[in-house]
């Protein structure tokens, strides 16, 4: 044999050893790098879908909660991680308004990932305190009346409840001051107190209150009315087009990653997601799945990055 017919050979042989490695994935467990804490929407998305997902590939997968710095370190940390299909960022739509507010992101959301496939989105509800406005328009009218002098909560600036406020008052064309929390416990509570005027809650979160009569739900934030609300209208019924927000949850790994791998995972997560169990999981806490092919979740992202940074920069969020 040659040197030529040897590298040859020698060529050929790695290819296919690459190839027949990418073919066998996954031969071990898989990591799931979740940006916020147990119980998150964002982590019970993840692990629904993981629990499911694992059962279907023959590997545990192993849930990590890295959170803090509205998800920026978790999504640092998989960006430098080895492009094998084995560490995979499971994020909401934080990651698309990040690049907007933080000035010294340690990563590039576009060219340091490769987007696989989303999870499933939430719609959120709009509540105010029990008494103080029937109607949507009822509060649309009052922030008109006295522009930039009411309040509204969020559960920490550039979260989706953040977001979607500021979505909503872009398109009522009305201004309000912005009250940051820790998290969603501590806006409900503002508002059950009555301190302040509306807060976009993530459905689930609030359910239970509505039900007690603890808030009043003015409307909800997805495209179409809520299974667990069907009575409530959506904020596009109550007379506010392109209004809709979901707070969404997707799949992301590093860059590199070969496509035959980043493809089976959007394979294995869109299968786990179609499943009974996972569909009457997402049922009971108001998730849609978002049936969506690996080009369409690609182009889906890139468009939340573009509108977040059109809110982001019209309300001048800046993370602290």
């Amino acid at each position: 044999m040659n040197r030529r017919t040897f590298l040859t050979a020698a060529t050929a042989s790695i290819l296919t050893a690459g190839a027949t490695a990418q073919q066998a994935y996954p031969t071990k467990p898989i990591r799931f790098v979740i940006p916020f804490t147990a119980g998150s929407s964002t982590d019970i998305m993840g692990r629904t879908i993981a629990e499911r997902m694992a059962q279907s590939i023959g590997q545990p997968i192993v849930i990590e909660n890295r959170p803090g710095a509205g998800g920026t370190i978790a999504a640092a940390a998989v960006a430098r991680a080895e492009p094998d299909g084995y560490t995979v960022l499971v994020h909401s739509g934080s990651h698309a308004v990040n690049p907007a507010i933080y000035t010294n992101l340690q990563y590039d959301t576009l060219r340091d990932f490769t987007n696989v496939a989303g999870l499933g989105a939430v719609p959120n509800i709009i509540i105010a305190p029990p008494g103080r406005y029937k109607t949507l328009n009822d509060l649309v009218a009052a922030a008109r009346a006295k522009p930039n002098q009411l309040n509204f909560a969020s559960a920490g600036i550039g979260s989706a409840t953040h977001l979607n406020a500021e979505k909503f008052m872009l398109v009522a064309d009305i201004d309000m001051q912005h009250v940051p929390f820790k998290g969603t416990p501590e806006a409900v509570t503002e508002i059950v107190g009555g301190r302040l005027e509306y807060y976009c809650a993530p459905i689930n979160a609030a359910l239970g209150l509505i039900k007690e009569g603890r808030v009043a739900a003015l409307a909800t934030s997805g495209a179409r009315r809520s299974p667990l609300l069907p009575e409530v209208p959506t904020s596009i019924e109550a007379g506010f087009p392109d209004s809709d927000f979901s707070l969404w949850v997707g799949a992301f790994v590093p860059a590199k990653t070969p496509a035959a791998i980043s493809q089976r995972l959007h394979a294995e997560i869109s299968k786990a997601a179609a499943t009974p169990e996972v569909r009457e999981r997402y049922l009971k806490t108001g998730t849609d799945a978002m049936t969506m092919s690996q080009g369409e979740f690609d182009a889906f992202v890139r468009k939340e990055i573009d509108v977040s940074a059109r809110i982001a920069r019209r309300a001048k969020m800046q993370a602290q």
